[in-house]
């Protein structure tokens, strides 16, 4: 019999998406890209399908992101940032903090 498996401790992330709308490519790679960022901090990442247009996201139960109430879907620097403030907002994520706007001399 298989050992009981530990849960990993830190932040959990749901997205919820819609099927019909196919939204699950974007789903996974944005699930991709705070795996890719914050690594072995995040305690769990999940995807769950639903219909309806819906595309939410959740952190630790709380509603971050709601396409409705949002009017679309955050990108990958608002999100990494989203989840960064409310979890870990001392840490430097790096180019996605330094502004890209370019002011000349």
């Amino acid at each position: 019999m298989a050992e009981p498996v530990e849960k990993a401790a830190g932040p959990k992330v749901r997205f919820t998406y819609c099927t019909q709308c196919n939204w699950m490519l974007r789903t996974a790679w944005m699930a991709q890209e705070l795996l890719q960022t914050f690594g072995q901090d995040l305690g769990e990442v999940t995807l769950v399908p639903s219909t309806g247009g819906v595309f939410r996201i959740e952190l630790d139960g709380a509603v971050i992101w709601d396409r409705k109430e949002q009017g679309g879907f955050p990108d990958s620097k608002q999100l990494k940032k989203l989840i960064r403030d409310h979890v870990w907002p001392e840490r430097d994520l790096g180019h996605v903090d330094r502004s890209t706007d370019i002011t000349p001399d």
